[in-house]
């Protein structure tokens, strides 16, 4: 098990691959330009760089939350009015850095981003090892409500341990009462989103993200020759829809197959419940004994 302080220098290699890769993506996103291309430059670049992609990078855009990453030839384009929240994850060695911004096309939404960028500023500002998760989403949604917005209560953050987005604990946007609270050693992905609408997100139909849960027998060969491909590949973080079907189209069917037989899980695509438009900040931070190290450092 690696120390803390090997842990911090690999989160630090994952979070500088991270900035740059941000920073490089966010220019991008114009008016015009294939989500697609992003996609796919964030992707190369980061392992270009050295490190690995901790899941497809989502691209979603203005009622759309979270969870849309583009699909294999996905063909939609950047309009002048989207409100786009660029969310990418690198790992090295397992250890992630999470990060997310908004990129306002519209011009019309500085406010809505500044909710969510200024309630995750003021959430990490206030921690203190060991706090309880409740009181940061107590701090977020007091500074996304302070703009006129709501918090999205159904989104939370989360705490992340070595090749694991979610380790079980969560971090909400929300006041609650929850008993979890975070500590010294924690990796820790904040993320406030802040919306016009209702304040919660469901289900959409699309799922173009998927995670490995289990092997199981499969009667179908093309299946079984996908699971034992996304077992060796993918055994760990989430992958897209896009990188199989590079390997052979074919596997679309598979896919489906492997998720009714609950080998894979599916991530719909989340939609703002009253199709209000969403904004996301988020940072990964480390809790030690000297403080938070924020390990997304960037844009925001």
């Amino acid at each position: 098990m690696d120390n803390l302080e090997e842990k911090l220098e690999k989160l630090k290699k994952a979070g500088e691959i991270h900035v740059k890769v941000m920073e490089e993506a966010v220019k991008l996103v114009k008016p015009g330009v294939k989500l697609l291309d992003v996609a796919e430059y964030v992707e190369s670049r980061i392992v270009e760089l050295g490190g690995g992609v901790a899941f497809p990078c989502n691209i979603s855009i203005n009622e759309v939350a979270a969870h849309y990453s583009p699909c294999y030839m996905d063909e939609k384009v950047f309009s002048e009015g989207d409100v786009v929240k660029l969310d990418i994850g690198v790992h090295i060695d397992g250890y992630i850095a999470d990060g997310a911004v908004t990129v306002d096309l519209s011009g019309c939404y500085s406010d809505l981003k500044r909710a969510s960028e200024d309630a995750l500023r003021s959430a990490i500002k206030e921690i203190v090892p060991p706090m309880k998760v409740g009181e940061i989403g107590a701090i977020i949604q007091e500074v996304i409500e302070s703009y006129g917005y709501k918090p999205i209560s159904n989104l939370s953050g989360h705490v992340m341990e070595r090749y694991l987005l979610h380790s079980g604990v969560n971090v909400p946007n929300v006041r609650e009462k929850s008993k979890e609270y975070i500590d010294v050693g924690d990796i820790v992905a904040i993320e406030p989103f802040a919306t016009e609408g209702f304040g919660q997100v469901v289900d959409g139909s699309e799922r173009y993200i998927f995670k490995f849960l289990r092997s199981r027998p499969l009667r179908l060969p093309l299946a079984r020759k996908l699971l034992k491909l996304i077992e060796e590949k993918y055994p760990y973080l989430p992958f897209s829809e896009r990188w199989v079907l590079k390997e052979d189209v074919k596997y679309r069917s598979a896919l489906r197959n492997l998720v009714v037989s609950g080998c894979i899980y599916a991530y719909p695509v989340l939609i703002e419940k009253e199709r209000g438009i969403v904004s996301q900040a988020e940072h990964t931070v480390l809790l030690t004994e000297n403080g938070v190290e924020v390990i997304t450092k960037g844009l925001l």
